[in-house]
């Protein structure tokens, strides 16, 4: 089998691809993969780092109001849909899978053109704009949680599958945490670990809030380890180095940098608490960790499908939601050490977020077309 994948973006779109196509090639031994992104974004580096070709197209952030810019990103898209083609042409795919954001739009347009079947997988619980507008003509629409096949006008080609991850239940149980830090160079850190990650693109708002959370309060308990994004990490460090020379004295025993972590399940094991965004895949790996998190949903995303992302978890008993607008140096502090100590009872079972046949799921809508 020969399958395109078109996902770019952020890492909620980009790693989904390259589980189905880990999924896949588990399957179908001799099936050949190309993606498809644009040429600055984090998917060359997630998708490299994975082993697979990432060939490169032009198109346009389509946003939901229309504007001037709007017309521009749509021109970009339509110019991408000739790049699009000329991939596939060379690449001549069975099938073409997209995984969510702008690159969708060109790709399956292109796609279509050609008479190449295409599905589409939608973790979030609000579809987006791309997975929207091309639903009706995909052969298939995966989602991953339960209440979004309600949101579609077409419903006959949804199927709720869940969300692929890169690891397991199993995986992270079996993993020693001993092993885990030492590999993650943390092995001399005997204290509670907090994880603080918000997504491949980080969240200025969550690393500002916690540094300026630290001037205050150096916990000899608590080692953070803040994975800021790429776009953040220069001036996070700046600030770190400020705050240091302000208080005159290093933050280094009760803080870790990283601009970002490809061994996510091994972060997932030595952690005793995260606090996170709420995007579909970080739900997803919160609850096959069975991690108590903080849950910091972004205001502005869709629909604010990221907050009822949340609300799965709070539901569950294994997360807290903290708004941003009630986030400072203050709240953020007291939830942590609430959490640390208290830890979370689950209320009810995880369904609509941990599907156990999530792999065969997927599969059997692919393997039908």
């Amino acid at each position: 089998m020969r399958v395109v994948f078109a996902c770019a973006g952020t890492g909620g779109h980009i790693n989904p691809a390259i589980a189905i196509a880990n999924i896949i090639e588990e399957k179908k031994k001799n099936s050949k993969f190309l993606f498809i992104g644009t040429k600055t974004g984090l998917e060359n580096k997630l998708v490299s780092n994975a082993g697979f070709d990432i060939k490169h197209i032009r198109t346009g952030k389509i946003e939901r109001a229309v504007t001037l810019r709007n017309f521009k990103q749509l021109y970009l898209a339509y110019r991408g849909i000739s790049d699009a083609k000329k991939v596939l042409k060379e690449f001549k795919p069975d099938l073409v899978i997209g995984t969510g954001g702008y690159i969708c739009v060109p790709v399956m347009l292109a796609s279509k053109k050609l008479k190449i079947p295409y599905i589409l997988h939608e973790s979030n619980s609000y579809p987006g704009v791309s997975v929207k507008l091309l639903s009706s003509k995909a052969k298939y629409v995966m989602t991953g949680f339960k209440d979004s096949v309600e949101r579609f006008k077409r419903k006959d080609n949804v199927v709720f599958t869940g969300t692929p991850t890169k690891f397991t239940k199993e995986k992270i149980e079996k993993l020693d945490k001993d092993k885990c830090k030492k590999e993650l160079g943390i092995d001399n850190i005997d204290k509670k670990i907090v994880l603080v990650t918000c997504g491949s693109q980080g969240a200025k708002k969550v690393n500002e809030t916690l540094l300026e959370s630290l001037r205050k309060n150096q916990d000899e308990d608590i080692y953070y380890i803040l994975v800021t994004g790429d776009n953040n990490y220069a001036e996070i460090k700046a600030l770190k180095e400020q705050i240091e020379k302000d208080i005159k004295k290093s933050l280094d025993p009760y803080l870790r940098l990283e601009k970002f972590i490809f061994d996510m399940e091994k972060m997932y094991k030595v952690a005793d608490l995260c606090i996170t965004r709420a995007g579909a895949l970080t739900i997803n790996e919160l609850a096959i960790a069975d991690k108590n998190a903080i849950l910091i949903p972004l205001p502005s995303a869709a629909e604010n499908h990221q907050y009822y992302n949340a609300k799965v978890l709070e539901k569950a008993g294994i997360g807290k939601i903290l708004e941003q607008k009630d986030l400072n140096e203050t709240t953020l502090y007291e939830n942590v050490k609430e959490m640390l100590y208290n830890r979370l009872d689950v209320k009810e079972d995880l369904s609509e977020v941990l599907v156990e046949d999530v792999d065969k799921r997927i599969y059997d809508c692919i393997n039908n077309i």
